[in-house]
């Protein structure tokens, strides 16, 4: 017997959510749904999908947050955004965010069904495509994975999982200054909040791994009044 595609479905309205469940399994479908971004996020991390459908506009997290975050664990599953936001600006960034497709509301439920097909199949064509799983900084690689930094000389050091998001997301938006507040929001999850001292730590602790110079940073920077920013030029001070 053939396994059924899994679909995490995240929509606030309950009318559509069900209406949107019930046509996906008529497809064969195994179908979760969440109804706010928080939910999105807890079932995310306790079970594997196949696809994300994502509303935006979602109590607790938005749905780009959701996906953003999404996207630090997993590059490869796909995710479509269904909202009525239709501006060219949110389309933008919802493919920023990781999107792979973006469907306006209101929406033909046999187009939905069609999108959906094509990004499973999609999905399914490229399991076997490596993850962004690894990154070097200097001579030293950080593999995003196994929550692990192999130094030149062969030694190993152990991450942490808040260390390792960290990371992952300062290399992914690297060249771009990162609010302590989108921080927060996408490694933390909104669960418990650290003070700003605490990320100061992770940052001192990035320094000491990475960096010729502790006291002139040249990859972590701490941006006054903003957050942090991560360059990988080392002769941009």
């Amino acid at each position: 017997m053939q396994t059924k595609q899994r679909i995490l479905l995240v929509e606030d309205e309950e009318h559509l959510l069900e209406a949107i469940k019930l046509n996906l399994e008529l497809e064969g479908y195994r179908v979760t749904t969440a109804t706010d971004g928080k939910k999105a996020l807890k079932i995310f991390k306790e079970e594997r999908f196949n696809l994300i459908v994502l509303d935006v506009m979602i109590p607790e997290i938005d749905g780009f947050q959701v996906a953003e975050t999404i996207r630090l664990q997993n590059t490869e599953v796909p995710i479509m955004f269904l909202t009525a936001k239709n501006s060219s600006e949110d389309r933008i960034t919802g493919l920023k965010k990781g999107a792979d497709d973006y469907l306006v509301k209101p929406f033909n439920l046999e187009e939905l069904i069609l999108r959906v097909g094509n990004l499973i199949r999609r999905g399914l064509k490229s399991d076997d495509l490596k993850e962004f799983n690894s990154y070097t900084i200097g001579d030293k690689t950080i593999y995003f994975n196994s929550y692990e930094l192999h130094h030149a000389d062969g030694t190993v050091t152990s991450l942490t999982k808040k260390e390792t998001m960290l990371l992952k997301l300062l290399i992914e938006r690297k060249n771009e200054a990162v609010s302590r507040e989108q921080i927060l929001e996408t490694v933390w999850n909104y669960d418990v909040y650290p003070s700003t001292r605490t990320i100061d730590n992770f940052i001192l602790t990035f320094r000491k791994y990475f960096e010729p110079d502790q006291k002139h940073p040249v990859y972590f920077h701490s941006i006054r009044g903003v957050g942090y920013k991560f360059t990988d030029t080392p002769t941009s001070a």
